[in-house]
């Protein structure tokens, strides 16, 4: 993995933020790669997250997404952090809330810059910066009845 380069200018880090959005509809991974569309840009890394079957060996049927007021500012945040700390073109970050079935998308997390190793890394470091810091909780409904807040303060 590569080291992050030096800080950008926060106007450059804002700049290169295409994308950054909550929403209760279904996510569109051609809207994020096309808000990505950069001819300088020889990477463009693609993160879609989505709901599964099953979580710790349990059967699950569907979840739901509740963020806190302020989880887009957070979450715009972490996208200018990301955008700063690695040479990026362009970011994009979109979450799901409300309701979601097996399968939706729940996130799409994206960046492209000149080179892939870069947007490998900042793609992962924006996914896990997001699961860790913005204020996101997951409430899942399991098979057998029970059910379960992931994340929740």
């Amino acid at each position: 993995m590569s080291e992050p380069t030096p800080a950008r200018t926060q106007q450059s880090a804002q700049s290169a933020l295409r994308l950054v959005d909550l929403r209760e509809t279904p996510l569109d991974v051609g809207e994020v790669v096309a808000a990505l569309d950069d001819d300088a840009s020889g990477g463009l890394t693609l993160f879609v997250g989505r709901v599964r079957d099953h979580d710790d060996g349990q059967g699950v049927l569907g979840l739901d997404y509740t963020a806190h007021p302020s989880a887009l500012d957070r979450l715009r945040e972490v996208c200018e952090k990301v955008a700063a700390d690695f040479d990026v073109h362009a970011l994009a970050a979109v979450h799901r809330v409300g309701t979601l079935a097996i399968g939706d998308v729940a996130v799409i997390v994206a960046t492209s810059s000149a080179h892939r190793g870069t947007s490998f890394d900042a793609s992962r470091a924006l996914i896990d910066t997001l699961k860790a810091e913005v204020p996101i909780w997951k409430h899942q409904r399991f098979s057998d009845g029970s059910e379960e807040w992931v994340g929740s303060p």
